[in-house]
């Protein structure tokens, strides 16, 4: 079963993603290259190679941040509407090297500029994306952990009994066990 997100979420997922999923290739072009300029010069070609993707299809670095701002909160509503509530991190990942698969190998291989590009760091991002994706979109609120026992107002609106046994597994895993006097 799909889990129902929050718009606010999605739109937080989705910049997040788009912010921080180029860091595989970033990561790959520095070890690469050890040195931090020709690592920046594949990333900028990465970029401007995404601007192809924009009719006319001519590459550049406005043009590619805007593709891929587009395509990336085209994948985010995507993703949204169809990660689980089950492992939705790994259900991320997954859907990630999906959306690679098909952006590289399909769309990709029509334009020479993103067909040069290194494939595996690119997988990479697109893994990234996925997972980034679903730990912001399904982050908890709060982030308190209630008392073994009790549920929190969430807990109690939504009647799930799946989600006060998380509550209730995240309070035996982050608050101390009481001191037993003998």
């Amino acid at each position: 079963m799909t889990a129902v997100r929050e718009r606010r979420r999605i739109t937080e997922a989705t910049i997040a993603a788009a912010l921080l999923s180029g860091m595989p290739s970033t990561l790959a072009a520095l070890r690469r290259h050890r040195a931090a300029r020709p690592a920046l010069a594949d990333l900028l070609t990465a970029t401007r190679a995404a601007g192809t993707l924009l009719p006319p299809g001519r590459a550049g670095l406005v043009r590619g941040a805007v593709a891929h701002l587009l395509i990336s909160a085209g994948y985010g509503e995507l993703l949204a509407r169809t990660l689980p509530r089950r492992h939705p991190v790994l259900a991320g990942a997954g859907a990630g090297l999906a959306i690679g698969a098909f952006n590289l190998l399909l769309v990709g291989r029509r334009f020479p500029q993103i067909q040069a590009l290194p494939l595996l760091p690119q997988l990479a991002d697109n893994v990234a994306f996925g997972a980034i994706f679903a730990l912001v979109a399904d982050r908890q609120r709060g982030e308190r952990a209630d008392p073994p026992g009790t549920s929190s107002p969430a807990d109690a609106q939504a009647g799930s009994g799946a989600r006060r046994g998380a509550s209730r597994l995240r309070a035996r895993m982050l608050l101390p066990r009481p001191a037993t006097h003998s």
